[in-house]
């Protein structure tokens, strides 16, 4: 039995192996290699069976056979007898030779399988292969393969028999003529030779210690003589490698002086083979191992070959070296290789022909001449020893080369004379140097070429650095030549790219050398002349810092430098610079280079410099570092930046210096040699002279003095002046920095002093530089650079002058004339745009001198006001995409502008000032440029709040120009512009609060109303017109609330001028604001109203303005307080659609509520009164429905809409809230699918083709937008938004979403309108029988999901609920049997503290839908399942018990239905089944119906549907405890957990594990029911059914054999193995294969 099982199962497989599909073929394979663990001798028979038998089987099949015979062998190797290894061995012999010409794939594998049978019984392989292994006949190509593989994988069989074969061999050489046959014999021949070389390297523990290399000379001479001298000449490309890669090994082999006669022909015949390959990596490998052959025989022919073996493998290496191409790779190993070996042997031989090529004019020449230096420096580092002054000297020609990949090959070899000592040597300083230079290069990197051979930049850079950090880090012998040279580089300016690597690596030096001791550390300036002194070093650490991250973050780098160098800087500064530098370093490391501050970083630095003048408080210290710091200054020419702050750091030193001559000095070098300058240096350099006047103001002013009497300044007059152009340029960018240097003076020197300096000294010099007299006349420069320095200084003059304690006192009589002159540049300044900041400054400076004495005079002050509104206001604005300077240089200029104006009102803070600056105002708010009316909105807002903020009021006094202010902004809340909105809101709630503060609020009072409009601006933003205006009427009751009477009638005299604004949408906004102030402040204007109604209700045709339109509301309301039945029923024959003024006029009647709800309760008559609907021909003709809406209640419908739409009709439809909302419902309901007249529905084509109606005719969606209305008036807000957000309202309009909008319509009136459910309730219970089945269907959907809520039973409504759906379970209508049941399941979670009362109510009626035979769809089944899961927790064990086994037979059906909902209700409600016996006692009961699960469950994890898996999922993990087995348990818990990922293959084999290990009895069921899925129409199931039944047979123990019924087993899964689905049959002879362990 077993062994014709085995071969059953075996020769099923076979017969698959013709499968179309790879990955089923892998698996049969993989199957038959399974089944050859469990029985290797019957499948290795039952494959040879198959082989033999089947001669026709095609080769691709034969292979995949014979790649299972070879696992099986190799794995059971140990196993085989001799017998049973000799058929394997015939059998693959056989089939190995079977074809003469070459099938690779099948032949290879035959001959795998040999060499695997070889590894043990090699004399049987032997003995079959030298039987097909004959003299004077040639040997199939395989067979000669076979051979060398097997010498290669067994070394110890083989060599013994390689001599008789070699003799038998050698021969047959002569004889291949075929190119196959000679590939063959070489690579026998290179593995044979590769055997025997290591066999006798492990001699000691081979069988036969005799063998000799010479014992196989004189066969592989033979050899040698065939390869190379007639083969080697071959054509075929792939001989000639397999010839020279057999070559090489045999090298070793051939007698010593062979070798040496050999030698002159043999490397010129390898060497040819470079220009005949592509790929030369075999050429090189072998020709390396040919070398050291010969060195190892001590060859002297090998000298005379030198040259061309140099210059063959110096071609080779000069190769440019692909990434993507690992044999170049490769090759240039092996070459580098070979170059090892000449090294080691003619070590001068090599120098003297790698040197002199580095002054080749080929690149690629160059970069491998110099990749071969680096390599044997490192690999022949004992044969170069001697040659290092040689090879150093050689390379200072590479040094000069500007190639990048020269340059990147030079520091490679740099690195290397690193590692072994070269730099140490003289000249070693030189490379050094160039690796410094390197890492200097610009880090950026040129665009280059797809074609362009060229590395950027960027790589030489990179690896530069590199090179000297780990050079300085890891080369120990490096540190006495790199410290203290590297220290020489940090000053130079063309090495400022190198500064953060030579930092880095200078920090690391140092401190190695502070850990020898200080004396080794310390650097002395007279200890080498090339050094930098301790002021350089610090001038230019302290510099380069300023920019931190430029240049890979130097600035950290910098200043840990810097205090690595503190003892050689000055001995003081270590323990004070160990606390003041790493607070720098971590504010770098806060920050980016995009969020760093650079002012505040520079203020931090220069904070650091005067901390460390302060500590070492030596005048003669900070007189040098001053000196160092300005020789210095021409270094950062072009680097404005970093020369601005050295300037700086020069003022701060010289502050500290207390030299006088040496401070007078500096200032006149500074000034002597200031030339044209950028801005930053300009500033920099009047920064310079600001910082050094708070200690040496009077020798500050005194050199500036000086210089301007000097000689600088006088025209000279002569040949030369054909210079003059140029020089008087320059000479006027040299006025502004002077100029420039007097205003920072006077901002920073003390402020006592600098206040009688201003109109004695400062102001006057400056003026004497801006102007010059010709001819006695006074000129003024048009030099816009020496305008704003002069403009720049004033302002920091007036601003010393305000910041001073002595302001208040101080007259400046100097003010009105530079008022004047500060206009004059304003009014100079292009009136339409904005390119410089001139007139920023000159209104800065404005703003202070303002504030001082003496005043302006009106007229002059009226004249800066119009002259700056102008000059900043009309600017046009920059298009889209431009610079943001322009639009950051517009703001500030704006800003400065906002400031002046201030400073002009903070004069007069009283509503007469006010109104004096909102009168210069007005005609830019009124401007028909929009971005003029923003501008100047914005800056009435800011005056309004500065004036608001600083308003002070002794007594109580009315702000008189209350009403003309809010008539002028209040209009501008509807402009075009959304930000003027916005503006113009600010500016009417700023008003607002004015006026509270001149009444008498507190300055921190707030009021509500104002407030609001806070809110309101919001929502100004991008309003559409509707929201627009109802915001415009909103500001305006609020303004109508917190008005004094007495300003009304100017309010609204101002608002009717502005009905004639050219912008529409302010004359609008007016209008609007003047209703709501008539509407609420109208008593005063009681005799007013008639003749405003009047007129209004004439223009009526006319106009759709909405003041006419509320008289017109007006009118309609008296008359229908006097008939109003007659109104509504002329109303209601207007022809439909109802027009504008038809809506109109039916929203003038919810007025006032008694009137509203008389029109409601008409309305609502006059729907229920008729048919909703008539059903057509077409629908009596057909079966499809076709319903036409009748006209009067469609009409009724829109009316109740029109009237429930207005807000005032909110307390009439509060008191008909039941009564609409169950009639509006239903409306809703019977309207479903309805369509309108055929008259209606040409007429509405016909007005939608012209204009859209602003709502639609369509009878549902006019009945849902009534209900919407309905709800909205009767305070149930958050029920139509929650309606609204969950899509409700949509799904009430469709026949397939219907029943789900009503479920969440009643579940958002649960929620949010409780109190009205009772009303309600009642009455749609008296619905319940109606006529129309739809009707019935809603009402009992409704009041089904009610139940999903606590609020039935808070307001005692779940009885009369219950007992209404229970009255409906025999309902003919499905639908309405269904949701009778989902209602009673609601219970669960509405009051599932009352499930427990009506348990046996719910489950009697539940269990009855379970049995409802009338639903041919089983919906009410599913609903039933679904309301049992809900149910099963909340109900007492006692009425569960019963009932549980019916249930779980009556759903085991649904487990396998086509309906996915179904499947997963079923499955679902079974693991609650199953949650319900634990601990309940009934386990024992139920576990026959876990066990009979167990096999569905575990499949239908694979369902397609995901609801359904995871119901698997749930339903195992409950069933585990059922089940009594804590780990099988535990392991379903941690695999089938929600939210982890499901690894099927792993679980299922966890699961059958412990199955088979627990329950060994349930095999046999678990199995036979498993068959049964093996033809589910679902692929991922079909699939997972026998991959079960393998992990069941699998884990199961021979003994339990018995219970499993094979044969129809077997046959199944063949069945399988022919599915259509290739997965299918891939786990159907996985199962196959494990089938092998009940043989």
């Amino acid at each position: 039995m077993t062994e014709s099982y085995v071969r059953k199962l075996a020769a099923i497989l076979l017969d698959a192996v013709t499968d179309k599909d790879p990955l089923v073929q892998e698996q049969v394979c993989s199957a038959l290699c399974a089944l050859g663990e469990a029985a290797p001798e019957e499948v290795l028979g039952a494959c040879e069976e198959c082989l033999r038998q089947r001669e026709k089987l095609a080769h691709p099949y034969r292979t995949m056979i014979l790649r299972a015979v070879e696992v099986v062998v190799s794995s059971h190797i140990g196993e085989l007898d001799k017998a049973q290894a000799r058929a394997v061995t015939l059998l693959a012999s056989s089939e190995m030779t079977r074809a003469k010409e070459l099938v690779c794939d099948w032949q290879r594998a035959a001959s795998d399988v040999l060499v695997a049978v070889g590894k043990r019984f090699v004399g049987t392989v032997m003995e079959e292969l030298l039987s097909k292994f004959q003299p004077g006949a040639l040997p199939h190509c395989f067979v000669v393969r076979t051979l060398a593989n097997l010498a290669a994988s067994n070394v110890f069989g083989m060599v013994p028999f390689l001599m008789s074969i070699l003799s038998t061999m050698l021969p047959m050489l002569g004889m291949a003529k075929h190119d196959a046959a000679r590939v063959a014999f070489c690579g026998a021949l290179q593995h044979f030779s590769e055997s025997i070389l290591e066999y006798l390297a492990d001699l000691d523990q081979a069988p036969d210690p005799t063998v000799r290399k010479d014992t196989f000379a004189t066969d592989m001479l033979s050899a040698y003589d065939i390869l190379f001298n007639h083969w080697l000449q071959s054509r075929e490309a792939k001989l000639r490698l397999a010839v020279v890669e057999a070559l090489g090994p045999m090298s070793h082999l051939l007698p010593g002086e062979k070798l040496e006669e050999q030698l002159p022909k043999l490397l010129p015949g390898v060497l040819a083979l470079y220009k005949k390959h592509a790929e030369t990596v075999h050429v090189s490998k072998s020709l390396g191992q040919i070398l050291e052959a010969a060195v190892s025989v001590g060859s002297r022919t090998l000298e005379p070959q030198l040259d061309s073996l140099l210059a063959a493998l110096h071609a080779q290496i000069c190769v440019p070296v692909e990434s993507s191409s690992p044999l170049v790779v490769s090759n240039q190993k092996e070459v580098l290789r070979c170059f090892t070996v000449l090294a080691r042997c003619a070590p001068d031989r090599l120098l003297a022909f790698l040197l002199p090529k580095l002054d080749a004019s080929n690149e690629r020449t160059r970069v491998g001449t110099l990749q071969v230096v680096r390599h044997v420096i490192n690999s022949a580092a004992s044969q170069m020893e001697v040659k290092k002054p040689f090879i150093l000297s050689a390379m200072r020609l590479p040094l000069l080369d500007t190639n990048t990949k020269v340059k990147r090959a030079v520091v490679q070899v740099i690195s290397a004379m690193a590692h072994h000592g070269y730099l140490e040597q003289p000249g070693g300083e030189a490379m050094v140097e160039y690796v410094v230079q390197q890492c200097a290069l610009p880090p950026e990197t040129e665009t280059l070429g797809p074609d362009s051979e060229d590395l950027p930049a960027d790589s030489v850079r990179a690896v530069s650095i590199n090179t000297l950090y780990l050079v300085s880090t890891t080369v120990d012998r490096m540190s006495d030549v790199l410290w203290p040279y590297l220290l020489a580089f940090l000053t130079p300016v063309r090495f400022t790219g190198a500064l953060t690597p030579l930092c880095r690596s200078l920090v690391h030096l140092a401190q190695k050398r502070q850990e020898v001791g200080a004396e080794a550390f310390l650097v002395r300036s007279n200890s080498n002349v090339t050094l930098p002194s301790p002021y350089a070093v610090t001038t230019r650490l302290l510099t380069v810092s300023s920019r931190p991250y430029a240049g890979d973050g130097r600035g950290a780098a910098s200043l840990r430098l810097l205090n690595a160098l503190h003892q050689s800087i000055h001995p003081l500064l270590g323990q004070r610079w160990a606390a003041t530098i790493p607070p720098l370093l971590e504010h770098l490391d806060e920050f980016t280079e995009e969020t760093l501050s650079q002012k505040e970083w520079e203020e931090k630095l220069l904070a650091f410099l005067r901390d460390t003048l302060a500590v070492v408080s030596d005048n003669t210290w900070a007189c040098q570092l001053s000196l160092e710091m300005c020789k210095q200054l021409p270094c950062y020419n072009g680097l404005p930046q970093e020369k601005n702050f050295l300037y700086q750091c020069v003022g701060t030193a010289l502050g500290a210096a207390s030299s006088k001559d040496v401070v007078r000095k500096q200032l006149r070098e500074l000034l002597a040699t200031a030339g044209p300058q950028e801005e930053a240096e300009r500033e920099g350099l009047a920064c310079c002279f600001g910082i050094c006047a708070i200690s040496h103001l009077d020798d500050v002013l005194a050199q500036l003095g000086d210089f301007m009497r000097s000689d600088v300044f006088r025209k000279s007059t002569g040949i030369f002046n054909i210079f003059k152009e140029r020089s008087e340029t320059e000479l006027e960018k040299l006025k502004g920095t002077v100029i420039l240097c007097y205003g920072h003076v006077a901002a920073r020197a003390p402020r006592e002093l600098v206040l009688p300096k201003v109109e004695s000294d400062l102001l006057p010099n400056m003026s004497r530089y801006f102007s010059t007299k010709v001819l006695g006349i006074k000129v003024e420069t048009k030099d816009p650079v020496l305008k704003l320095c002069l403009v720049q200084s004033v302002c920091m003059a007036s601003q010393a002058i305000c910041g001073s304690a002595q302001a208040g006192s101080f007259h400046f009589s100097r003010k009105p004339e530079l008022v004047a002159q500060m206009m004059e540049f304003i009014k100079a300044e292009p009136q339409d745009s904005l390119r410089t900041p001139i007139r920023k400054k000159a209104m800065l400076a404005c703003t202070y001198l303002v504030s001082l004495e003496p005043a302006l005079e009106e007229q002059v002050r009226a004249d800066l006001t119009r002259s700056c509104l102008h000059s900043v206001l009309s600017v046009l604005p920059d298009p889209e995409g431009e610079c943001d300077h322009q639009e950051s240089l517009y703001l500030d200029t704006m800003h400065a502008l906002e400031d002046l104006l201030s400073s002009l009102l903070r004069r007069n803070m009283t509503p007469q000032g006010l109104q004096i600056m909102v009168e210069h105002l007005s005609p830019w708010i009124k401007s028909p440029r929009g971005h003029e009316r923003m501008r100047a909105l914005g800056l009435s807002a800011c005056l309004l709040q500065y004036f608001l903020d600083h308003l002070r009021v002794g007594a109580l006094v009315p702000f008189h120009n209350l009403g003309l202010l809010i008539g002028l902004f209040a209009p501008r809340c509807a402009d075009l512009w959304p930000a003027t909105r916005q503006e113009a809101v600010s500016c009417v709630f700023t008003l607002l609060y004015l006026q509270l503060g001149y009444e008498g609020f507190a300055r921190d009072y707030r009021d509500d109303a104002v407030e609001r409009l806070l809110t309101l601006k919001d929502g100004l933003v991008h309003p559409d017109p509707d929201v627009l205006f109802h915001t415009c009427r909103s500001i305006g009751q609020i303004i109508a609330k917190r008005l004094p009477p007495e300003q009304l009638i100017s309010l609204l005299l101002t608002m009717f001028e502005g009905l004639g604004d050219p912008d529409k949408n302010c004359s609008r906004a007016a209008t609007v604001m003047i209703n709501c102030l008539l509407k609420e402040r109208g008593n005063v204007l009681l005799e007013k109203v008639p003749e405003l109604v009047s007129v209004l209700r004439s223009k009526l045709r006319d106009t759709r303005e909405e003041d006419i339109l509320q008289a017109a509301q007006h009118s309609m309301y008296l008359l229908a307080s006097q008939h109003c039945a007659a109104v509504v029923a002329s109303l209601l024959g207007s022809p439909l659609p109802f027009d504008s003024h038809t809506c109109t006029l039916w929203r003038a009647l919810a007025v006032e509520p008694g009137l509203t709800t008389q029109v409601l309760g008409l309305l609502l008559d006059k729907m229920s009164r008729d048919v909703p609907f008539k059903e057509t021909r077409t629908f009596l003709l057909s079966s499809s429905p076709g319903r036409e809406a009748t006209l009067l209640p469609l009409a009724a419908t829109c009316a109740l809409y029109e009237v429930m739409s207005v807000p005032a009709s909110g307390p009439a439809v509060l008191g008909l809230y039941p009564q609409l909302f169950a009639a509006l419902l239903l409306r809703v309901s019977c309207t479903v699918g309805v369509v309108l007249p055929r008259t209606l529905q040409a007429k509405e084509r016909r007005s939608a083709a012209s204009a859209p109606a602003p709502r639609t005719l369509e009878p549902c969606s006019s009945a849902v937008e009534a209900l919407q209305a309905m709800l909205l008036r009767g305070g149930s807000e958050d029920v139509v938004q929650r309606m609204e957000l969950e899509g409700g309202w949509q799904l009430l309009r469709t026949s397939a979403g219907h029943e789900e909008g009503v479920a969440r319509l009643a579940s958002a009136m649960a929620k949010f309108a409780g109190p009205r459910l009772p009303l309600v309730m009642t009455a749609l219970v008296c619905t319940q029988g109606s006529t129309y089945e739809i009707q019935r269907v809603t009402s009992t959907g409704f009041l089904a999901e009610l139940l999903n809520s606590n609020v039935v039973n808070d307001l005692m409504l779940l009885e009369s609920l219950l007992d209404s759906l229970v009255a409906r379970q025999k309902d003919p209508c499905a639908s309405v049997r269904r949701l009778v049941l989902r209602g009673l399941a609601n219970i669960a979670s509405g009051s599932p503290d009352k499930v427990q009362a009506h348990g046996p109510q719910v489950l009697t009626a539940v269990l009855g839908g379970l049995d409802d035979r009338d639903d041919p769809h089983s919906l009410v089944a599913l609903e039933a399942m679904v309301g049992l899961v809900r149910l099963l927790d909340l109900m007492e064990p006692q009425d569960l018990q019963p009932v549980l086994l019916h249930v779980a037979i009556r759903i085991r059906p649904f487990f396998d239905s086509e309906k996915p909902e179904l499947r997963a209700a079923s499955v679902r409600l079974f693991g609650h089944l199953n949650k319900a016996c634990h601990g309940g006692g009934c386990e024992d009961v139920f576990l026959e119906q876990v066990a009979g699960g167990l096999v569905p469950l575990l499949l239908h994890l694979q369902d397609p549907q995901a609801a359904v898996s995871s119901a698997c999922r749930f339903a195992l993990c409950m069933s585990g405890p059922n089940l009594k087995c804590e780990e099988l348990t535990a392991a379903l818990q941690k695999h089938l957990r929600e939210g982890r990922g499901l690894h099927f293959g792993e679980f299922l084999n966890c699961a059958c594990k412990l199955l088979m290990h627990h329950f060994p009895d349930l095999l046999g069921r678990l199995v036979s029911t498993s068959l049964f899925y093996f033809k589910s129409s679902w692929e991922d199931v079909r699939a997972a059914a026998p991959m079960l039944t393998g992990f069941l047979v699998l884990h199961a123990e021979a003994e339990h054999r018995p219970q499993v019924d094979l044969e129809p087993l077997t046959a199944a899964l063949q069945l399988l193995l022919k599915d259509p689905a290739p997965l299918v049959r891939v786990k159907a002879a996985e199962t196959l294969g494990r089938l092998g362990k009940f043989a």
